[in-house]
């Protein structure tokens, strides 16, 4: 197997929560060495969140902070003191990439803003990922997942129509955009150090990138000066295109249909022929005036496959559908993601064995990743002290008691 592709990069990382721990999560299970810097006294709020293994909470049983903190070190440090603060400063001596998502001022605080870590590092790549960047009138607002699909018009566009916003709580800003553009932020940042030797400051409002999920929207309102609104499943002038159920308890089938060759497709699997004798019902937009009735009669007929069947059929046909899977079928039936390897299972120190989801791409003939289970509080303190500092085991015995490691 070939070394991963970021071996010998070391991240000082300050992030917490969704997209900061994820942007270090796609560096880590790529072979840098991530330490991730924490708190006994302030932990990352992930650490709390269920779910937890076997429904027993826990500060090293969430699932959900050790998705996001796969291959990663941890150390707890006390960044109130100087101490703590003189440990941190060493640890960005011996890194390529200073990491953090807190609202700006706050790295300041400590004494490790840019400028300040610029002098420790001449060369360092520096990325901060406020939710507004860090200047302009609301730069120092707070933000979460759900604030910035708000502000960006996710959750206006999210629901029925005619009723109130019901939002996708954290699931795009948090997971897809941010962390995405930021690793690929620190990945030119770094090819750029080293054609150049130059260090980067990469200043991401979460804002941003979330807005590029919007294009159509945007597009309609900057050419049309159309505001659009809540649809739901539909989307003019596609129909059908919904969620249909199926045979089973609650299950459903997600169906597009956009060409006329796929009308006659969907019609002739499912053996309501007549539709093909109406031609009214010939045009996507013959087909949209009546999207009620039609959407109707499909619901009725779905009703009596099996998602998986009607799926397959509907696919072999040329008919965009897919089966609704729930948490269970993609973990434990989906046969794509098996074939890929997507789900690795790690060996946690105190979960045991959990899966963790591998990034959504492969490199030919890197080893599998993620490479280790996210850490346990601190787990590697005195490893960092000792191998990265060279700290003896009574100075850390003496820092521990003076309190700059928690």
């Amino acid at each position: 197997m070939s070394p991963l592709p970021l071996e010998g990069i070391r991240v000082a990382d300050f992030t917490w929560i969704g997209a900061g721990s994820f942007t270090t999560k796609l560096l880590a299970d790529h072979g840098a060495d991530v330490v991730k810097i924490e708190s006994k006294e302030r932990m990352d709020s992930l650490r709390s969140s269920r779910p937890y293994k076997d429904g027993i909470p826990g500060i090293n049983r969430s699932g959900y902070f050790a998705d996001r903190n796969s291959s990663k070190r941890s150390i707890t440090l006390n960044l109130k003191t100087e101490g703590g603060q003189a440990l941190a400063r060493r640890l960005i001596g011996e890194s390529d990439v200073v990491a953090n998502n807190f609202t700006p001022g706050t790295m300041e605080k400590f004494g490790l803003g840019y400028e300040a870590v610029r002098k420790i590092k001449k060369d360092v790549i520096y990325i901060a990922m406020s939710m507004q960047g860090d200047t302009g009138p609301e730069s120092k607002y707070l933000g979460y997942g759900l604030t910035i699909g708000a502000l960006t018009g996710i959750q206006y566009l999210s629901g029925l129509p005619e009723r109130e916003p019901v939002g996708t709580g954290t699931n795009f800003a948090d997971h897809i955009p941010n962390p995405c553009h930021a690793a690929f932020a620190l990945l030119a940042a770094l090819h750029h150090r080293r054609r150049t030797g130059e260090g980067q400051y990469i200043d991401v409002a979460q804002t941003e990138p979330t807005i590029a999920l919007l294009g159509p929207t945007i597009m309609d309102f900057s050419v049309n000066g159309t505001v659009v609104e809540r649809t739901g499943n539909q989307r003019a002038p596609v129909c059908p295109h919904g969620v249909f159920p199926c045979s089973g308890s609650d299950r459903w089938i997600a169906i597009s249909v956009g060409t006329a060759r796929a009308w006659r497709s969907l019609a002739e699997v499912i053996g309501v022929t007549e539709w093909l004798q109406d031609p009214n019902l010939a045009t996507g937009a013959g087909r949209w005036q009546r999207r009620m009735e039609i959407e109707a009669h499909l619901a009725e007929v779905t009703k009596r496959w099996l998602a998986e069947e009607l799926m397959a059929r509907l696919q072999e046909a040329g008919v965009a559908a897919g089966a609704v899977n729930t948490a269970a079928d993609v973990v434990d039936r989906d046969p794509q993601l098996k074939h890929r390897g997507h789900w690795v299972t790690l060996n946690h120190p105190e979960m045991g064995p959990s899966i963790y989801n591998a990034p959504p791409f492969r490199i030919a003939g890197a080893p599998p990743v993620p490479r280790r289970p996210a850490p346990l509080l601190g787990q590697h303190t005195d490893e960092v002290c000792g191998k990265v500092f060279g700290i003896s085991e009574s100075e850390i015995e003496t820092l521990r008691r003076a309190g700059a490691l928690t």
